[in-house]
């Protein structure tokens, strides 16, 4: 499954599969949304039981007022899965639009998937977190909820997301809070009702290991980052093999990341995957 980010204008080539899609793109407000023939309209089924669409349209670093048109351009073409996280600070937006497209008729609440994530700061007020994310979304339930990074790091207030460097430029880990601790907080979410599958992000092999053996419920989700350049088969394998979901954020790597940490082009101008 790919997650698009529109941060660097990326657009995935492959869908869950693997098999090349061909990708028309649409520019909307300085944005390239592509549209993926066949993907849209195509669903995997989560451990959960519950359907997640195999392409979804992430919102990191996507802001102002060109979100409405942006999210709202989306569905028209298509989209149903859309993905955003407490740390993007752009819930509210997010939640607008789709409160438009659903008012306008575009869609109904129960055709769309929402994704939003549980930030670093936030791991010991699981609740409060997910409550803070759906007032902001305009939502009553979320379909899949993750945990951004395994890293609890200070509490600094819920929805204030400072950084999570310490003064003293080391980064500020709350060593009272355990990984397990959280997952149980992302547990009683589900028997709450309030989400629908729960999950896991940038969780390495160890440690989505670690939290098979003490879920009570397992994670739908491993949401990592995955790309041409950059494919950790062992991770995806194991996750496959215990019946995780795999999903790529960053499908096509990012502008700089290409460059300086895996010393290669954009995999949008690598003339292998172009053709």
């Amino acid at each position: 499954m790919a997650m698009i980010q529109n941060n660097v204008f990326q657009m995935p080539t492959m869908g869950h599969n693997g098999i090349s899609n061909m990708v028309i793109s649409h520019k909307n407000n300085g944005f390239h949304i592509p549209v993926i023939n066949d993907y849209l309209r195509t669903s995997v089924t989560l451990s959960s039981g519950f359907k997640m669409p195999v392409v979804g349209l992430g919102v990191f670093r996507v802001e102002g007022k060109g979100m409405k048109e942006l999210i709202i351009h989306a569905i028209k073409i298509g989209y149903r899965h859309f993905d955003c996280a407490a740390k993007y600070q752009n819930e509210e937006e997010l939640g607008d639009a789709i409160a438009e497209a659903i008012q306008r008729g575009l869609v109904k609440r129960e055709e769309l998937f929402i994704t939003t994530k549980l930030w670093n700061s936030d791991h010991g007020y699981v609740l409060e977190a997910c409550k803070d994310s759906l007032r902001k979304l305009r939502l009553d339930y979320l379909d899949l909820y993750l945990v951004h990074f395994p890293v609890p790091t200070k509490f600094t207030g819920i929805g204030k997301l400072k950084s999570v460097i310490g003064e003293d430029g080391i980064l500020d880990i709350d060593t009272n809070i355990s990984l397990e601790s959280t997952w149980r907080g992302m547990e009683d979410l589900v028997s709450k009702g309030l989400v629908r599958s729960i999950g896991i992000s940038n969780y390495s092999l160890l440690l989505t290991r670690d939290c098979l053996a003490y879920a009570k419920i397992r994670p739908a989700v491993n949401q990592i980052e995955t790309h041409p350049y950059f494919q950790r088969a062992s991770l995806v394998k194991f996750c496959q093999k215990h019946g995780i979901c795999v999903t790529a954020h960053t499908p096509l790597g990012g502008s700089l990341a290409n460059t300086e940490m895996f010393g290669s082009v954009s995999c949008l101008d690598d003339p292998v995957l172009t053709v």
